[in-house]
Formats: structure tokens, C-alpha cells, sequence
């Protein structure tokens, strides 16, 4: 850790990034960033969702690793461009996709666009200013207007569920153990998710149907019957001619693939998937 707040010491002293936000990452990760420029420079003019697309493609292959972001002992913007677990692939994608159509594509910018997709506000104010769970994601990234809901549009049902799987397993997350002032953030946070009347996803017996009117590259969420939890793994949507799959950090893969089954197979074979919960990049 004490290299890379070295490495943001010398890049501020450059010039290179801004005091705004403070991030940890390597020059591995400033490598690989700067490698993404080249590679999407002749692709910044296409659509959003090809850039989308683009971005996504160029990370196949790279490994998958949980609690890429437990890695500070403060919460802190974490940059790891080197591997993914299934969240921190879709974040990246996204702000790194932002930051190749915006007027000034540099690392601070990206940044900027991490911090602001992770963070209630784009603000880091503790563990419990991470949108840890996926529809309070959602919600703070549309209200933003960053992603759009279409879950409803796509024949939903509404999932009147309690949603307060950290509070249950504080045992499971280290910034909760013998923290019971974060325990209670994030309690306030669930009452306030528990407010909004549920949340829509699509059913997965219907994903097959629904099959033509998902968009390409739409940010997916895999709702749960996990008691407390509202989605439990997520990735983008994928087109292959009539074939629609997802590509996603895979746990299973160990790597970032795009699935070779079919979205409906994928979903119909996990015993605990209820269904999608869709969200189009805007």
C-alpha cells in the first residue's frame, strides 16, 4: 500500500491526476488504463452501447478475484483493472466506457466516473457510502441518470422483500465486525431500501420470451431467493446473433467470459435465481 500512495504522490506532482478523488492502484492498473485509451481511441465515436461492447471485450480472459476492494484499511476508492469479482467488472466497464466518450478521457476521469457509479453521491464517507446492494445501486445510478430501469417495462413481477442480508451475517464483512457504528449505518441504509415497495425484476421462466426486447449491453442483475438479499451476481447482456447470453466476471470461469449458455439456461439452472433485474446504460 505504501507504493501505490507513492505512485499518487508522484502522479499529483506531475500533474498527471488531480488532489480529487484519492484512489490506491498500481502501475499495472495505470498500465493496462493507458492501453484501454489506445484500444478504444478508434472506437470513442461509436454508439454508447458499442463502446460498451468494446470495453467489455477487452477485458476477456482477465482473472476473477473476490473482495477486489477489501484491500485498504479505510474505504477508499480502489482502482484493479488486473481482475474482477462480478461488481467491480461492471463498474469499471461502465466508467471506463464514460471516460472514452468524454471531452478529456484521462485517469482522472476515470476516477471521477469510478467513484462517482460506486459511491451514494460520489461521495466516499465510510463502508457504509458503498452501494453495496444491487437495486440500491441501480436506484442511486438512474437517479442519477446513469442507468435506466427497464425491468418493469420488460413484464415484471415486484419482489416485496426485506432486504438485510449484511446486518444478518455481520460475521461475513470484516468492516462490520466490532464496528457497530457502521452495523448501524448500514441498518439505517436497508430501512431506507425497505422503503421503496420492492423492487421489479423479470422471472426467469419468462427470460426466453422476453428474449428480443432486451437491449444489448444492458447491465443485468441476478435477483435471489436468498433470504435477505436481493441480487447475487450481476454482468451485462450479450447479443451473439439470435443467441442472447451475458458476458460477466465469472466465479465459476475464474476469468471474465462471455457464457456460452443461453441467459434463460443460465438462469434456469441456478436452483437460487428468481429471475433478472434489467438496466440499460445511459
Amino acid at each position: 500500500m505504501k507504493l501505490i500512495s507513492v505512485i499518487v504522490c508522484v502522479l499529483l506532482a506531475a500533474g498527471m491526476i488531480s488532489a480529487q478523488p484519492k484512489a490506491y492502484f498500481t502501475p499495472e492498473d495505470l498500465q493496462i488504463f493507458n492501453q484501454y485509451l489506445s484500444y478504444i481511441k478508434p472506437f470513442k465515436n461509436l454508439t454508447k452501447t458499442e463502446v460498451l461492447e468494446k470495453t467489455a471485450i477487452f477485458f476477456l480472459g482477465k482473472p476473477y478475484e473476490s473482495h477486489t476492494l477489501e484491500t485498504t484499511a479505510g474505504e477508499t476508492l480502489v482502482v484493479n483493472l488486473r481482475a474482477f469479482d462480478c461488481t467491480t467488472f461492471v463498474e469499471t466497464v461502465i466508467a471506463l466506457s464514460r471516460t472514452a466518450s468524454s471531452v478529456v478521457p484521462s485517469f482522472n476521469t476515470y476516477l471521477t466516473e469510478l467513484q462517482n457509479i460506486r459511491y451514494r453521491n460520489g461521495a466516499i464517507d465510510g463502508y457504509a457510502s458503498r452501494l453495496h446492494y444491487t437495486t440500491d445501486w441501480v436506484y442511486e445510478n438512474e437517479r442519477n441518470g446513469k442507468v435506466k430501469n427497464i425491468s418493469a417495462a420488460l413484464g415484471e413481477i415486484v419482489e416485496m422483500k426485506t432486504i438485510g442480508f449484511m446486518s444478518a451475517h455481520r460475521e461475513s464483512y470484516r468492516q462490520l465486525k466490532g464496528e457497530d457504528a457502521t452495523l448501524q449505518e448500514i441498518v439505517d441504509r436497508e430501512k431506507v431500501i425497505n422503503g421503496r415497495g420492492g423492487f421489479a425484476f423479470l422471472p426467469k421462466t419468462t427470460i426466453a420470451i422476453a428474449a428480443p426486447l432486451i437491449p444489448h449491453m444492458a447491465m443485468i442483475g441476478f435477483t435471489t431467493d436468498i433470504r435477505g438479499l436481493d441480487v447475487s451476481h450481476t454482468g451485462f447482456t450479450f447479443h451473439d446473433g439470435e443467441k442472447l447470453t451475458f458476458i460477466h466476471a465469472s466465479s465459476a470461469r475464474q476469468r471474465v467470459v462471455i457464457d456460452q449458455k443461453t441467459l434463460s439456461d443460465y438462469c434456469l439452472g441456478q436452483k437460487s435465481c428468481t429471475g433478472i433485474l434489467v438496466s440499460q446504460i445511459m
